[in-house]
């Protein structure tokens, strides 16, 4: 499953993975083609961000090597966890993903299933939102994906039932940071520990 999923991913073919929080909807992030086929599949409005999800730290900076200073700190301060980081994107790279705002990106290194990290790890990274239609709930099984997507990808993994909750954004590209959403993990706390980590 693991070589199928790769392999429809650098086809250009959306997948589905299990994430460590809901499953995922997931495409190769390194031209807008793939990142198009995900938008239309899930009916998300161009002007919605999607996330870059790396496999690791150091895939992560590669994909994206001005994450240096103070948005490296931050992202070693959270990652790996169940967090999406709104981050500054001087480069403005994968605009694709980056809806109305080419100056940030949101990027995870989630705490993956196995067979998902084996999947991510081999293409360095992917794009990645909640597999369900836009507005939907969120999948906690794979049996909770909508059958429209489920038609429409190249290969879904199943990893069992999930803990179902989204993760928490945070946005970090103002003068101060900024809860998006309190999902998987409290803003709180990790706030706190980026406060201590730019200390």
């Amino acid at each position: 499953m693991t070589r199928e999923a790769v392999a429809a991913l650098r086809s250009g073919l959306p997948v589905v993975l299990p994430t460590d929080t809901v499953y995922g909807l997931c495409a190769s992030p390194y031209s807008s083609a793939p990142c198009g086929r995900l938008y239309r599949l899930k009916g998300r409005a161009a002007v919605q961000p999607t996330a870059l999800v790396a496999a690791d730290l150091d895939a992560l900076l590669e994909c994206v090597p001005e994450l240096r200073g103070r948005a490296a700190v931050i992202a070693r301060a959270l990652l790996p966890g169940p967090y999406t980081l709104v981050l500054p994107n001087p480069g403005r790279r994968f605009p694709w993903l980056n809806g109305a705002d080419p100056e940030a990106i949101g990027v995870r290194v989630p705490e993956l299933p196995e067979v998902s990290r084996a999947v991510v790890a081999a293409l360095g990274a992917v794009a990645a939102t909640s597999a369900n239609l836009a507005g939907g709930p969120d999948p906690r099984t794979l049996g909770d994906v909508p059958q429209e997507i489920l038609e429409g990808v190249g290969a879904a993994v199943d990893g069992g039932e999930l803990p179902g909750t989204p993760s928490t954004v945070l946005d970090f590209t103002g003068p101060e940071p900024r809860v998006v959403r309190e999902g998987a993990a409290a803003a709180a706390g990790a706030l706190s520990r980026v406060r201590d980590a730019l200390a």
